[in-house]
């Protein structure tokens, strides 16, 4: 392929300009004439043109003519990018590690000539002052002085660049670009300059090069028409048939739609060019000759939708059969068998549903298959899977499916949990469009939440990163959603995130993990809550809804796990606020799960480190490793404000803040600021941030941020009442 070629000889010439001409043991030139013609020819794309980019504004062996020769051919593919033009701009000027003065003209030419395909012209008038300043280069001036003339808008036009402009005209002897460019101040402003000034000989600024131009014009369409045609392997429109542009696009497994037996009364499919057309025509339209099409024609799809047919999905499920039975019978090459499912996950994507057969298909080749090929389609299929008791879909489908793709820990495990994210996500988007919820519901969420968490605590210890952290806190915050739908909550059960995992997040070196997970738990904290709050109905706890789905009550819930959750929040009020971390002396602290002997020994240590500082307070919103940073920032905010207003203060706070050291600045004339407010006003800056979990979890769990308002404050916190 042309693109194959450029892209070699680009990297010969980048390889060859290394090395002294003579310790080459070949001649360039050659290399640098073909690299020119392929780039009149097709063009350069936005890789190549990075690499050549480099060459000619980086300090290289090259001689100036084959330079010049690239620079010359530079014909963009596609828009040119703020990164490429940014870098012409810094190879301009004088040093040692400048480009030649030759080869600087000759890159600005080249900016005047591809201006109208830039991909952000605003970036020119950005760096408009340091063009500007080396228009006392002679060498470069008039090619300059015509970009200037290109950028330069009313806001640019200041009084001591028109003086400039005219001292260095008078010096140069009214040269024309810098007349040309007085001419295009002076339409700006035309009472500033004197007529004297631009009068004479002038550069009119026209186009360097029409021929150029045309010709980077016709690469350019040539170039969007070839990516319109290789673009998606689906049709540019819903409302269209799938026709591939040629014979290599298409799907050698699934057919394309072709209707050969439609009546004169009856409209073919590929009759069909938009929504209008397919909305006349939908009850004349006749099914194509292999329904199985379907899956890889979004148009077919929606029709199947908007009339179903139990014969046609049939005839589809006939196909897939006859293909997976080829596959388990080892009559179908493993290249057709992923060539199907990639387009059933097409389909999945497109219709949120997968093909019942599929789901008997996986539950056998699970049992043979090894884990190896696309891994990430099987796991893209199984996030559709229909709504169905988990411990069942675990035991024949997910159960196998982990056991296969095991060997491949733990990439395969970060695809298994982002699976069952999708799935959970698929499952809500179900529950919230069923007219009735089903009885499993609650338990079939449970058991996939206990089972993911699970998978997430083995992560924890196969992959231990943020990103790992941050896949992780995605799947309970699609649990978090079930609390906040306004029906689901009624009826789906809180599942709590494992003890380690929560204690994990809690103390990440990631502030992003941990306000998430507080987020998380302040929102499972409102809707336990208002479970606790509820009265079963008739006085049970086994009243239904009108679906038949158990409602949750304040039986749901029972006293251990209430007091479980409580001790979690009591845990993270001791950290953040209450400077009492690792203490379970409070009702239900739980001391982080940290032994007895653990936190006397992290005691004795803290202590040996810093006297002043003991343990408790390591982890408070001034001292915390998360949060200390953002502490004193809002402190050093507060005191820029406080000094704008008042004159007085002199004393800044040293840091970190503790509420002594806020008395102390205060009787030293710095400002005046409570223990309490100083707190509030962190936790906001927190939120403001775009960390607002442990401000929710806080504001929820205590007293004292919901009377934040009046000022009137206390400590006491909120625990959930059985």
């Amino acid at each position: 392929m042309a693109a194959d070629n450029i892209d070699n000889l680009i990297e010969d010439v980048v390889n060859a300009s290394k090395l002294p001409a003579k310790a080459r043991s070949i001649n360039i030139k050659p290399t640098v004439a073909s690299l020119s013609s392929l780039a009149y020819e097709n063009g350069i794309l936005p890789s190549g043109l990075d690499g050549l980019i480099d060459l000619v504004t980086t300090p290289n062996y090259l001689d100036q003519a084959s330079l010049a020769a690239v620079i010359r051919n530079l014909y963009p593919a596609e828009r040119v990018s703020v990164d490429v033009v940014l870098r012409v701009v810094s190879a301009l000027g004088h040093g040692a590690l400048k480009a030649s003065l030759s080869l600087q003209a000759a890159l600005l030419k080249w900016l005047v000539m591809v201006y109208h395909v830039l991909e952000g012209p605003a970036v020119l008038a950005q760096v408009y002052s340091v063009l500007f300043n080396l228009l006392d280069t002679a060498a470069i001036r008039p090619q300059l002085a015509h970009l200037l003339a290109l950028v330069t808008r009313r806001r640019h036009v200041r009084p001591f660049r028109i003086q400039a402009l005219l001292n260095l005209s008078r010096q140069t002897g009214n040269d024309p670009s810098l007349v040309g460019l007085l001419r295009v101040f002076k339409d700006y402003y035309p009472e500033i300059i004197v007529g004297e000034a631009v009068r004479g000989k002038a550069s009119a600024f026209k186009h360097p090069d029409l021929l150029w131009r045309s010709r980077l014009d016709e690469i350019q369409d040539a170039h969007r028409q070839r990516a319109a045609e290789q673009r998606p392997t689906g049709p540019q429109s819903g409302f269209r048939v799938n026709r591939p542009v040629n014979r290599a696009q298409r799907n050698k497994a699934v057919p394309v739609v072709l209707t050969s037996h439609a009546t004169e009364d009856s409209v073919t499919l590929e009759e069909v060019e938009d929504v209008s057309s397919f909305v006349s025509k939908m009850d004349k339209l006749e099914l194509p000759n292999q329904l199985v099409a379907v899956l890889a024609d979004p148009l077919l799809q929606k029709l199947l939708i908007l009339r179903p047919d139990p014969e046609s999905y049939q005839r589809i499920s006939n196909w897939l059969s006859a293909v997976f039975q080829e596959v388990m019978a080892g009559d179908a090459d493993e290249a057709t068998l992923w060539e199907v499912l990639e387009v059933v996950r097409e389909f999945a994507v497109r219709t949120r549903t997968i093909p019942p057969l599929l789901m008997a298909f996986f539950s056998q080749f699970f049992e043979i298959w090894g884990g190896q090929g696309k891994r990430e389609t099987v796991f893209e299929i199984l996030g559709f899977a229909p709504f169905h008791d988990f411990e069942e879909l675990h035991q024949h489908i997910f159960k196998p499916l982990e056991a296969a793709v095991q060997d491949f820990a733990p990439a395969s495990q970060l695809g298994l949990l982002q699976m069952y994210t999708h799935l959970l996500r698929h499952w809500t988007a179900t529950l919230q469009s069923s007219d009735t919820i089903p009885e499993n519901a609650s338990t079939t969420i449970s058991a996939l939440v206990r089972h993911t968490s699970m998978l997430a605590l083995t992560l924890l210890q196969t992959s231990p990163s943020v990103g790992t952290d941050s896949l992780i806190l995605d799947f309970y915050e699609q649990t978090a959603r079930l609390v906040t739908d306004s029906t689901l909550k009624r009826y789906v059960r809180i599942e709590l995130p494992p003890s380690p995992l929560i204690y994990t997040f809690l103390f990440s070196n990631s502030l992003a993990t941990a306000s998430r997970i507080c987020y998380i738990l302040a929102v499972y904290k409102k809707g336990i809550e208002t479970a606790v709050a509820t009265r079963p109905r008739g006085g049970t706890a086994t009243g239904t809804s009108d679906g038949g789905a158990h409602r949750i009550d304040s039986h749901t819930y029972d006293r251990s796990f209430v007091n479980l959750f409580n001790g979690y929040i009591m845990d993270m009020c001791n950290c953040f606020w209450r400077n009492r971390a690792f203490n379970d002396t409070d009702t239900n602290a739980q001391a982080c799960t940290l032994s007895a002997g653990t936190v006397n020994a992290l005691a004795t240590y803290a202590l040996s480190v810093d006297r002043a500082l003991a343990l408790n307070s390591y982890f408070s919103l001034s001292h915390s490793p998360l949060l200390c940073y953002q502490s004193i920032e809002r402190v050093r905010d507060l005191e820029d404000d406080a000094i704008e207003h008042d004159k007085t203060i002199r004393v800044r706070h040293g840091g970190p803040v503790t509420q002594s050291s806020l008395t102390r600045l205060a009787n030293a004339g710095g400002m005046r600021l409570s223990w309490q407010d100083y707190r509030i006003e962190v936790l906001k800056n927190l939120a403001d941030s775009g960390f607002p979990g442990v401000a929710e979890l806080l504001k929820n769990a205590m007293t004292v941020l919901k009377k934040s308002i009046d000022g009137r404050l206390s400590i006491q916190g909120t625990p959930i009442q059985m």
